[in-house]
């Protein structure tokens, strides 16, 4: 009876450490996927400020 009773314990105590492998996994993944889409967010910025700073370049060179 001891026995089953530690088996059963250990059962349970493993499931519960899957799960909390598995809910790790999970948050490490929309992590990495949150830090992509900010990246990419950040890119477009960037080219978007060089794309305005192109404009204000040509302007300048043209008034003159």
């Amino acid at each position: 009876m001891k026995t089953l009773l530690a088996i059963a314990a250990a059962a349970t105590l493993a499931g519960c450490g899957v799960e909390t492998a598995s809910t790790a996994a999970t948050a490490a993944s929309l992590k990495k996927q949150e830090l992509q889409e900010g990246q990419k967010t950040m890119q477009r910025a960037q080219e978007k400020i060089d794309g305005a700073m192109q404009q204000v370049q040509q302007r300048a060179e043209s008034a003159d």
